[in-house]
């Protein structure tokens, strides 16, 4: 009997992160006081938006989510929703499909 190895049964079992949770980690990332980002945020307009929050962003969806995001399509963004779609996060609105920024 095939028994897959650790990391794809791992991975099987990871669960999305919820809205709340992810922004919560946001607020963490940028210096934020808890509670503070709620979606519709300015990318632009966040003090701390930067290279090293971007950074951070990607790490939280591929370790969190199971999506492989690139700087490129981060920068794209332009308000914390979009990150939140791009991020594939649980209780986003219009979650683009899961072909081409899914981990293997």
């Amino acid at each position: 009997m095939f028994v897959p190895p650790l990391c794809d049964r791992l991975s099987e079992t990871i669960f999305q992160m919820t809205r709340d949770k992810f922004l919560l980690e946001m607020d963490e990332i940028l210096g934020l006081p808890a509670g503070t980002l709620r979606g519709h945020e300015k990318l632009e307009e966040l003090e701390r938006w930067d290279s090293t929050a971007l950074i951070s962003l990607i790490v939280l969806a591929e370790t969190n989510n199971n999506v492989r995001i690139s700087p490129e399509q981060i920068v794209s963004c332009s308000t914390v929703a979009d990150l939140l779609r791009l991020a594939r996060v649980e209780g986003s609105s219009s979650v683009p499909p899961a072909s081409s920024n899914r981990l293997a």
